[in-house]
This record gives structure tokens, C-alpha cells and sequence, in this order.
């Protein structure tokens, strides 16, 4: 019973990161599309975790951790691209 729920749990994520997938590339704005890839790297951390849960494994726990980091990463870079327009400021002397 236990195998079943992850395995209905492992689908449902799947649909989800598409759902996720499908308003990345068709967003109208550039928020809808940082929003999606958010979502995107959230259901992948969870559908890693179900996978560690249904295979008995604690070896994809360092996977999750450093998807987590990169989400975040890349979260603050495209709200700092959205609201200034450039990632990285350089100070140029003139």
C-alpha cells in the first residue's frame, strides 16, 4: 500500500513539474516564468525525496540539498535581473 501511494505520488509530481514546465514557456510575463521555474526546482526536490523514500536510500539526500541551493541561487538572480535589468553590477572607472 505504502509503495503505491509513492509510486500515485511520483505521477502527481510529474504532472505537476509539466503544469510547471508548460507556464515556463508559455508565461506572458517574465515573473509568470521565474515563478514556474521556481516551481519547477520545488516539485524536483520533492520527487527526488519520494524517489529516496520508495528505493530505502539516503544517498539522494546531497542532491536535494544542492538543488535546493541552486533554486535559491537562481531565484535572487532573476528577481535582481527583473528589477535592475543586469545580474552583476561592475563599477567602471572612467
Amino acid at each position: 500500500m505504502f509503495e503505491t501511494v509513492l509510486l500515485v505520488m511520483l505521477f502527481l509530481l510529474a504532472i505537476a513539474i509539466l503544469g510547471g514546465l508548460y507556464r515556463a514557456i508559455k508565461g506572458p510575463s517574465m515573473a509568470d516564468r521565474v515563478i514556474a521555474l521556481d516551481l519547477i526546482s520545488i516539485m524536483m526536490i520533492a520527487l527526488i525525496g519520494v524517489v529516496s523514500i520508495y528505493m530505502e536510500t539516503d544517498a539522494f539526500l546531497e542532491a536535494i540539498l544542492l538543488l535546493g541551493i541552486l533554486a535559491f541561487i537562481g531565484a535572487v538572480a532573476f528577481g535582481k535581473y527583473i528589477e535592475r535589468g543586469v545580474i552583476i553590477e561592475r563599477k567602471r572607472d572612467d
